[in-house]
C-alpha cells in the first residue's frame, strides 16, 4: 500500500465515532508489524478513549476500563496481523475489549465503582435554585441507576447503537449473535430505560410536590 505516515496523519483523523477506514487501518498495522511506534500512537488516538468508553460502561470502573484499554490496545501492538479486513476495524478492536471485559466480569474477586455522584455541597441559597440542583443530580444518578438495571448484554447493545452509532450488523459481530437478536435486546433494553425513567420523573414530581406543601 502505497502510503506514508504523513499522508496517513492527514487522512487517519477519526469521525465522530473513533472509526478509522480499513485502508487506513491495514497499513498503520503493516506499519504496527515493523514496531513502528508513531503508527500505534496514530492507532491508539482513534481508538484510546473509544474502547475505555465501552469498558466504563459495562464495567462501571475508571481503573478497571483503563485496564482494559491498555489490555486491548496492547494485544492489537502485539498481534496486528489478525485483522483481516472483513469487519470495519473498529468492530475488530471492540470484540478484543469485549474478551477483556467478559475475563473482568467472571472473574470472582472483581470490584465495581458503584459509588454515585455526591450533591454538591454548594447548595444556592434561593429556595427553587436549589431544588433545580438536587433534582439534576438525583436525575442524574437515576438515568445511571436505570442503565445499571439492565443486563450486561443490554447495556452493551445500548452502548454500542446510541453512545457509539455502530451498525446492528457491528453489534451482532462483536456480541456473537444473528443480528434479529440484536434487534430484539435493543427493543427490550429501550423498553425498560423508558420504564425506569419514567418512575423517575414521577418520583422526582412526588418530591418537589412534598417539599412544596411544606413551603
Amino acid at each position: 500500500m502505497d502510503m506514508d505516515m504523513d499522508s496517513v496523519d492527514k487522512a487517519s483523523t477519526p469521525n465522530r465515532h473513533g472509526d478509522l477506514d480499513n485502508a487506513t487501518a491495514l497499513y498503520l498495522l503493516q506499519r504496527v508489524a515493523a514496531k513502528d511506534e508513531q503508527a500505534f500512537v496514530t492507532i491508539h488516538r482513534a481508538m484510546g478513549r473509544r474502547v475505555f468508553a465501552y469498558a466504563l460502561r459495562l464495567l462501571k470502573s475508571h481503573e478497571q476500563a483503563e485496564e482494559v484499554t491498555s489490555d486491548t490496545l496492547y494485544e492489537v501492538w502485539k498481534n496486528p496481523e489478525r485483522f483481516n479486513g472483513l469487519s470495519r476495524f473498529s468492530t475488530w478492536v471492540l470484540g478484543i475489549a469485549r474478551h477483556r471485559v467478559l475475563d473482568r466480569i467472571r472473574s470472582p474477586s472483581r470490584m465495581i465503582d458503584t459509588a454515585s455522584t455526591p450533591i454538591d455541597d454548594s447548595i444556592p441559597a434561593d429556595e427553587e435554585a436549589a431544588l433545580d440542583r438536587i433534582a439534576a443530580c438525583e436525575r442524574e444518578t437515576g438515568v445511571r441507576n436505570c442503565m445499571d438495571k439492565l443486563s450486561d448484554v443490554h447495556r452493551e447493545c445500548l452502548h454500542m447503537v446510541f453512545y457509539e452509532g455502530a451498525p446492528l450488523a457491528d453489534v451482532a459481530l462483536v456480541q456473537g449473535c444473528p443480528e434479529n437478536t440484536v434487534k430484539t435486546r435493543l427493543f427490550h433494553a429501550r423498553q425498560k430505560i423508558q420504564n425506569c425513567l419514567r418512575l423517575l420523573l414521577i418520583s422526582e414530581g412526588r418530591s418537589r410536590t412534598k417539599v412544596a406543601s411544606h413551603a
